[in-house]
C-alpha cells in the first residue's frame, strides 16, 4: 500500500474508546461507520428472540475490522456487539471509506481477502455445529487458540465458561464438565477462569480420538 494513499484515508479516522462490558445494540451505528480494533476484544453475537439463547459469531481482536458486511452490501443486519475489555478503535464513516476505495480500486483485493477469511470461518463454525459434538468443538477451540511460541492459550484464555459456551453453541455447565475432564487427564490446568495448557500433545490425541470414533 502506497503511503500517500493510506494517508489520504487516515485523515478521516478518529479514535473511540469503549468501556469493558459495553453492549452496542444500535444496528444503524455499524451501517454508517467502519471500525478497526487497536486494543481489546469484542464479541459479535446474536440472540434468539424466543429462547434468548446466545451464540457468538466472531471474537474480534486487535487488527480485526467491523462491520465488513455493511461495507460490502450497505444493508444493516441484526447482530450485537459487547466489549470484553476496555476497547480502542479507529473509526471512519462508510461513505469516506467507500469513496476512497472507488478512487483506489487496487486495494479492494485486501478487503476481498479479509471477506474470504470471514466466510471460511463462518463455514467452519456452521459445519462444526451440525457435524461435531460439544467435546470436539471445545477441543478445536482450545487448540486453535494456542500461541505457537508460548504454547499457551491466547484471546480466550481468561474467558468465563459462559463465553466459551457461546463460542461453540453449548452451555456453561456442559463446558465446565468437559474442562474438568481435560484437567483430570493432565492436558490443562484451571486457575480462576484462566486456562493453562499443560500438555498440547494430550489435547491433540484427545481430538484425534474423537475423529476416529466418528468413523
Amino acid at each position: 500500500m502506497k503511503k500517500v494513499d493510506w494517508l489520504d484515508l487516515l485523515v478521516h479516522f478518529h479514535e473511540e474508546k469503549w468501556k469493558k462490558n459495553t453492549c452496542i445494540i444500535n444496528h444503524q451505528k455499524f451501517l454508517f461507520h467502519f471500525y478497526i480494533i487497536t486494543s481489546g476484544r469484542i464479541k459479535m453475537y446474536n440472540v434468539d428472540e424466543s429462547s434468548h439463547k446466545e451464540h457468538t459469531l466472531f471474537l474480534l481482536k486487535n487488527g480485526d475490522v467491523f462491520d465488513l458486511f455493511c461495507l460490502v452490501d450497505g444493508i444493516s443486519h441484526k447482530v450485537y456487539y459487547e466489549c470484553l475489555d476496555n476497547i480502542k478503535v479507529l473509526a471512519v464513516s462508510m461513505d469516506h471509506l467507500r469513496d476512497w476505495l472507488n478512487k483506489n480500486p487496487v486495494y479492494y483485493k485486501y478487503f476481498l481477502s479479509y471477506t474470504g477469511k470471514i466466510m471460511r470461518t463462518l463455514e467452519e463454525n456452521v459445519s462444526q455445529l451440525i457435524f461435531t459434538n460439544i467435546s470436539t468443538r471445545l477441543l478445536k477451540l482450545l487448540i486453535g487458540n494456542i500461541d505457537k511460541k508460548s504454547n499457551q492459550l491466547e484471546v480466550i484464555n481468561d474467558l468465563p465458561n459462559k463465553e466459551l459456551a457461546h463460542l461453540i453453541g453449548s452451555t456453561r455447565a456442559v463446558v465446565n464438565r468437559h474442562l474438568q475432564e481435560l484437567k483430570k487427564n493432565g492436558s490443562i490446568a484451571i486457575h480462576r477462569n484462566q486456562v493453562e495448557i499443560k500438555d498440547i500433545s494430550l489435547l491433540i490425541k484427545e481430538l484425534d480420538k474423537h475423529y476416529k470414533n466418528r468413523k
